[in-house]
């Protein structure tokens, strides 16, 4: 640790541009108040850890230079060499602990860039990049709508990391995971003893996203009654903690996602009207996989290297049929229950090459599809034999002891339908 010893506040000044560290700064300069030389160095940089050293007792100054910035302040005593040399260490553990939080941040900025993160190159996907480019080069409100497992968080922390707030906070509430009578609490904070079981004041989210963003998912399940105290937090910029009188400013740039139509839900009164043209600002639309193509194959792909690396495993490949089957798929619960379906599929293989018999599809949908209608039990019997042997890729063989049957049940479906072709007849 190098030390540098300035006996005139000029000289001094001279040398901030090397960004000490820390200073020790003695209150009574020849030719500069302290004050004065804090304001400067505060100027130049809030982070450099300022020590006051001064022989006043007065707490009225202590108390304004710490106000002003001021790390500590001391007074000189006989033990000033003890506290001293604490202080510096904590600016210097303080220090060490703003570098890392620095180092994580970028790494967190490098995981939600979303030219490298948000996967995918079909038309649908690439108006998505450019909405996000729109958005953050801006403050307006982003209202992110999309069916479940589309990636709206994902799109909401890309905007966040890659604007000019990436080095605040980035709060994510998920508005339908809080009990409606905790809500305002959790936003806007309370105050000791506003309500039983309130032990110690406490800041909500619009506090701790300060300077940063809020995230606010699901924003369609809010209570009614809390969405005027909303809509007023997001006009005046500020917000009042419950139990509390203090109006405090706020300065967070607002994202809402929402998997509901709001439109709708203002139309039949669970939505406030001025509360939706409030946040409705930038909007984008996530649209669901079935509609992104080939796209289904890009992030399959991605997902199954990102689990055989974190599993340290050889990374497995697609066969062109299990490819069809992936692309044959509607996924109700799109992007994320891709991700499932490949890891499953990556655990059942056997082999490097993951085959359509790896591939297995566990959708609620599919199973009320099988009950659309009334049918006959021929019908349905029917219907169970034909998705085994979509599922065993037509081995009948393996199908009949599967289900328990013989195979001439199976080839006479078959031969009902047309399909007995040797392909259609596998005995495995």
């Amino acid at each position: 640790m190098r030390l540098n010893v300035f006996h005139s506040a000029q000289d001094f000044l001279k040398h901030l541009h090397e960004r000490p560290d820390a200073i020790t700064l003695d209150y009574s300069l020849p030719d500069m108040s302290g004050d004065e030389v804090l304001k400067r160095i505060k100027d130049f940089s809030e982070d450099i850890g300022v020590i006051v050293i001064s022989q006043q007792t007065e707490i009225e100054t202590a108390v304004e230079l710490l106000k002003q910035g001021a790390y500590d302040y001391i007074v000189k005593t006989k033990d000033i060499r003890t506290r001293l040399l604490n202080t510096i260490n904590n600016i210097r553990n303080n220090t060490k602990l703003k570098t890392e939080i620095t180092h994580l941040r970028k790494e967190v900025a490098r995981k939600y860039d979303f030219q490298s993160h948000i996967i995918g190159k079909s038309e649908a996907i690439t108006n998505i990049f450019s909405m996000i480019e729109k958005a953050i080069n801006n403050n307006i409100t982003v209202m992110v709508t999309g069916e479940t497992g589309t990636g709206k968080e994902l799109v909401a922390k890309a905007i966040h990391y890659s604007s000019k707030r990436a080095n605040k906070p980035m709060v994510v509430v998920n508005v339908g995971a809080i009990p409606h009578d905790l809500t305002e609490s959790e936003l806007f904070g309370h105050e000791k003893g506003s309500f039983t079981g309130a032990a110690n004041r406490r800041i909500g989210k619009f506090e701790e996203a300060d300077g940063g963003t809020l995230f606010l998912d699901e924003i369609g399940e809010m209570d009614f009654s809390l969405q005027v105290k909303l809509l007023r937090a997001l006009q005046e910029k500020e917000i009042t903690r419950v139990g509390g009188n203090g109006v405090i400013k706020t300065d967070c740039r607002i994202i809402v996602a929402t998997n509901k139509n709001l439109q709708e839900e203002v139309k039949n009164g669970r939505f406030r009207e001025d509360l939706y043209f409030r946040l409705f600002g930038l909007p984008i639309e996530l649209p669901p996989l079935r509609e992104r193509g080939s796209d289904v194959i890009i992030l399959a792909k991605y997902f199954i290297e990102e689990f055989c690396n974190e599993n340290e495993m050889e990374v497995k490949q697609l066969s062109d049929d299990a490819q069809k089957k992936l692309l044959s798929y509607d996924y109700p619960g799109n992007v994320r229950e891709l991700k499932s379906v490949v890891e499953l599929s990556v655990v059942m293989s056997y082999e490097d090459m993951i085959e359509p018999g790896d591939i297995i599809f566990g959708s609620s949908s599919k199973f009320d599809k099988f009950f659309d209608g009334e049918h006959s039990l021929e019908e349905y019997n029917n219907r169970i034999i034909a998705s085994y042997l979509k599922k065993y890729e037509d081995n009948v063989r393996l199908v009949a002891e599967k289900l328990e049957i013989s195979p001439s049940t199976i080839y006479r479906l078959l031969n009902a339908k047309g399909g007995n072709s040797k392909e259609m007849r596998k005995e495995g």
